[in-house]
């Protein structure tokens, strides 16, 4: 489940509340308004600190309004820098949460990535812009519906889409060049660390109420891991409890 994560500032308020036009029109908003509010994501992307190009280029591509289901649809919610509503109590993340934790993973095109929380498949739209093979795990069976009618309308029907536990990662697919978590386990599963190939990355938010994100690399038998930002993200939903790594 894509559940939302935020960073917070006061900048990045002040530059929504500029944006901040909002109505019953929006719905409607012409391909050309839309592509205007996305470069304009982009480029306060630029301002917050993204530098990779080609994650930059893949999210000026990937029309994220799309992936918004029409009820939660706005100029303001779908481009703004906040997570927006995508129904089931679930949001799809802010901007500059998918595009910093992409660009942590640094990406080569051809790689296998296994995303775990689907929710609106925005952010395995992103992934395989970047031009991964992307196999993406989502707990809720409508969600994981909606995500993958989504992806294949938008062009992106090489994503495999799994309706279950995300805890227990998609065995049959690994090893994985890397993961991407985007619900908080309370610790790194070990199941996920397993199905990484030597040298493979993930990223991942752990923790109980104080969450920050953690960076993994899988070097033989040992596995390097580096705190990063501090977040927030839900709970990840599972069905069992299962080994934690180390």
């Amino acid at each position: 489940m894509d559940w939302g994560a935020t960073v917070s500032s006061a900048w990045v308020i002040a530059i929504l509340a500029g944006l901040c036009v909002a109505g019953a029109a929006d719905v409607d908003s012409s391909e050309a308004d839309w592509t205007a509010r996305r470069a304009a994501m982009v480029q306060l992307l630029r301002r917050q600190g993204i530098r990779d190009e080609a994650v930059l280029s893949a999210m000026a591509k990937v029309r994220r309004h799309q992936f918004i289901p029409a009820p939660y649809r706005s100029r303001i919610g779908a481009y703004g820098d906040h997570p927006s509503p995508i129904g089931q109590g679930q949001t799809i993340s802010q901007p500059f949460i998918v595009a910093y934790m992409t660009e942590r993973l640094r990406l080569q095109p051809g790689e296998k990535v296994l995303e775990i929380g689907t929710g609106s498949g925005y952010q395995a739209a992103v992934l395989a812009e970047l031009g991964a093979a992307v196999y993406t795990i989502e707990i809720l069976p409508s969600l994981a519906e909606h995500a993958r009618e989504t992806l294949e309308a938008e062009g992106y029907d090489s994503v495999s889409v799994l309706c279950g536990d995300g805890y227990k990662g998609w065995p049959e697919h690994a090893p994985f060049d890397a993961i991407i978590v985007t619900c908080a386990p309370e610790d790194v599963p070990r199941s996920l660390v397993e199905q990484l190939r030597d040298g493979g990355r993930m990223i991942i938010p752990v923790g109980v109420g104080v969450q920050r994100l953690v960076v993994l690399r899988k070097v033989g038998d040992r596995v390097e891991q580096q705190d990063d930002l501090p977040v927030r993200f839900v709970p990840m939903v599972r069905e069992n409890e299962e080994k934690r790594w180390p």
